[in-house]
């Protein structure tokens, strides 16, 4: 599942997390990739233990904590702390998959990565290039959004960042363990909850909402891990 959550960040928040990134100690983003990602990536990274990183990182988990759309679909059991990502002209990062496996700095805990996402904290007319390009079930799709806006999508997709020919990329991202390990199982289960939040929009009181509203919490507790 691709799934393009629109201000996830409001104007706001935004400039704050853009505020603290402005004078942050940028590091070279090859210092947390794995073997195969270190010999395609070219960018720059925030160290997870600067202040900058926590504060802005705090200020992503609270907009997804309310963010509804992003908790139906991804079903969170846990959120990765977000990182930060700066792309300067000529910087991009080749076709990769996301580690199955991420642990957690300064926990010890280890998580699954069922999803990824960015979110991206630069507008798209501030640079050229800089597309995320997602190999999805439906082909390779590009994704450069408003500043606020996110996507999420399977960890197991193969995806890049095209080369930044003008102006600096900046994002957010970050990954979750899913209460719902199966893709196309946590699909079936953000399709079952968006259909009953339309027909409840429409009718409230329409007779077969509790039968909808059963079903999906019946599905949850048959492939949910909590």
């Amino acid at each position: 599942m691709l799934l393009k959550i629109p201000d996830v960040l409001p104007p706001g928040k935004l400039a704050r997390c853009r505020k603290l990134l402005a004078s942050a100690p940028w590091i070279d983003g090859r210092a947390t990739a794995g073997h195969q990602s270190a010999r395609v990536k070219d960018n720059l990274q925030l160290p997870h233990e600067c202040d900058e990183a926590r504060d802005a990182g705090a200020i992503v988990l609270s907009a997804l904590e309310r963010n509804v759309l992003f908790i139906a679909a991804a079903l969170p059991r846990f959120v990765f702390p977000p990182l930060f990502n700066r792309y300067e002209q000529g910087m991009s990062f080749g076709a990769h998959v996301d580690n199955a496996v991420r642990a957690v700095p300064e926990s010890g805990r280890r998580i699954r990565t069922d999803l990824s996402a960015t979110l991206f904290l630069s507008a798209p007319e501030d640079y050229d290039g800089g597309e995320l390009v997602i190999e999805d079930t439906f082909g390779a799709q590009n994704v450069k959004l408003q500043a606020g806006d996110m996507v999420l999508y399977a960890a197991t997709s193969l995806h890049r960042v095209e080369p930044v020919t003008r102006g600096v990329r900046l994002a957010s991202f970050f990954w979750v363990q899913s209460m719902v390990k199966d893709d196309h199982e946590r699909r079936l289960l953000f399709e079952l909850d968006r259909a009953a939040v339309l027909l409840g929009a429409e009718r409230a009181d329409h007779p077969l909402l509790p039968q909808l509203t059963a079903i999906y919490h019946n599905l949850v507790r048959k492939w949910g891990e909590v």
